[in-house]
């Protein structure tokens, strides 16, 4: 991978991918600053000493939020970035034929993993629902371990509220009729050795109950900070790979995102590491990884420029090679890009801060109201409403989507419905990145979708 030297000391902590997330005041119209964070993310805890546990979508900032949101080019007027609505989505990835032909994710079941959870997730979903003219859904919560009370002052549960509202509020957006079960985990930050086997532990709990079709996780850790990674021990790492087994044996897609620090990720001090890394599960061979692009888009979702991989002032697409998993067999075909390491993303969507998504949010109360968001912990629930909309067409659950999807990238695109990326890198804190270019690479993967030709092409139907 192109590694440097490591700097002496244990390698534990599993620091993750960072988000940019705004909250946008109300000072914004007036013209005056807005502030944005980005916020290196600590990772699931896997040894001693004990690690942070942060979603992807960490950082929500002290701000007044905006009542209402506003269109594409008033937030360009005066914010200074793209904005975009669930609606806007939904045309940019052409779903509309597939509502039209009734197909909306009914029947199937997605399953969002998140810590702590959103005390207000059914009251936001139906304001965002009633905002865009969506139906609305009851959301399932399930929850797992000892999950403690909602504290609005804490910034772990807050992170990770934020986190919840995102990826369930564009799991629903896009496949409207899908059933979401949120399983709400109680990892705290003390707990040492319980936070990625207490999540591992409650997707499996999940698939053996049945109740997916398709799992998001907007979470990860960089692979160079498990314990024993620096002397090629990756025990430590594949110990936990025991739920994506079992939902390879069940047929459930699962889904992650790759990161938002380009070619790089965080380090045990959530410093980023000045060299290349990759980051897990986005990197197991069993989990389809979601990258990120940016897209340009008029007030009405239609693209004004082609898609580019996410690389904007807050952040990048995550991708690269692993250090831990061989080339799987399904990219046989990219070998040239990837050489004899798994590489990431497969796929990706929308993700870049300058092409933020709306959410509506009031677990905060100080807080209330509409914020924007960017990641490709974004992107992930995203594509996990399209795994929803295929496997209905399908008529059964579609269960690993890779191998499918490389298959599907011989085609040409009007067969395939994968729209090639060739334009930017994920290059990131001074860190090099990949190049898109034209077929499979490390910045885009396969590059992002026509979403109903893709769904069509991929269930087959």
């Amino acid at each position: 991978m192109g590694r440097t030297p490591v700097t002496a000391g244990p390698r534990r902590s599993t620091t993750t991918r960072a988000l940019a997330l705004l909250a946008v005041g109300a000072t914004a119209l007036t013209g005056a600053s807005v502030t944005v964070q980005t916020t290196a993310l600590a990772g699931h805890q896997i040894g001693v000493p004990t690690v942070h546990v942060r979603p992807a979508s960490s950082g929500h900032i002290s701000a007044t939020s905006r009542q209402a949101p506003i269109s594409t080019s008033d937030c360009v007027a005066q914010i200074g970035i793209h904005c975009y609505s669930p609606l806007q989505y939904r045309t940019a990835y052409n779903l509309s034929p597939l509502y039209q032909q009734g197909v909306t994710g009914k029947g199937r079941t997605i399953v969002i993993v998140d810590s702590f959870g959103s005390p207000t997730i059914q009251h936001d979903l139906e304001t965002f629902d009633k905002q865009w003219g969506i139906k609305d859904t009851n959301v399932e919560v399930k929850q797992w371990g000892n999950v403690p009370p909602f504290d609005p002052t804490n910034p772990d549960h807050t992170g990770w509220a934020g986190e919840t509202t995102l990826d369930v509020e564009y799991a629903h957006a896009i496949a409207p009729d899908a059933h979401i079960v949120l399983v709400e985990t109680g990892v705290a930050e003390t707990e040492g050795v319980t936070g990625l086997p207490e999540m591992m532990d409650a997707e499996k709990a999940m698939i053996k109950s049945g109740k997916g079709d398709v799992i998001s996780q907007s979470f990860g850790a960089t692979e160079n900070t498990f314990p024993g990674f620096d002397k090629g021990d990756f025990k430590s790492l594949t110990d936990l790979r025991y739920a994506f087994k079992d939902a390879a044996a069940h047929n459930v897609t699962v889904l992650a995102a790759s990161g938002d620090n380009g070619a790089t990720d965080s380090d045990n001090s959530s410093n980023l590491y000045p060299y290349k890394v990759n980051s897990w599960p986005s990197s197991d061979p069993l989990v389809t990884s979601v990258g990120g692009t940016q897209l340009t888009l008029d007030n009405n979702g239609n693209r004004t420029a082609p898609d580019a991989v996410w690389h904007d002032a807050y952040g990048a697409g995550g991708g690269g090679v692993s250090g831990v998993f061989d080339r799987p067999w399904y990219q046989w075909g990219v070998a040239n890009v990837t050489g004899n390491h798994r590489g990431t993303p497969d796929i990706s969507m929308s993700a870049a801060v300058d092409g933020a998504a709306w959410t509506y949010e009031s677990y905060d109360p100080k807080a209330v109201g509409w914020h924007l968001t960017g990641g490709t912990s974004e992107a992930t629930p995203i594509f996990s409403g399209v795994v929803a909309l295929a496997d209905q067409l399908a008529g059964y659950r579609l269960g690993q989507l890779n191998w499918r999807m490389y298959g599907l990238s011989a085609l040409p695109s009007q067969w395939s419905g994968i729209t090639d990326v060739t334009a930017g890198d994920n290059g990131w804190n001074g860190v090099t990145g990949y190049q898109a270019a034209k077929g499979y690479d490390l910045s885009s993967g396969l590059g992002t979708i026509d979403g109903a030709r893709f769904v069509h092409a991929i269930a087959g139907r």
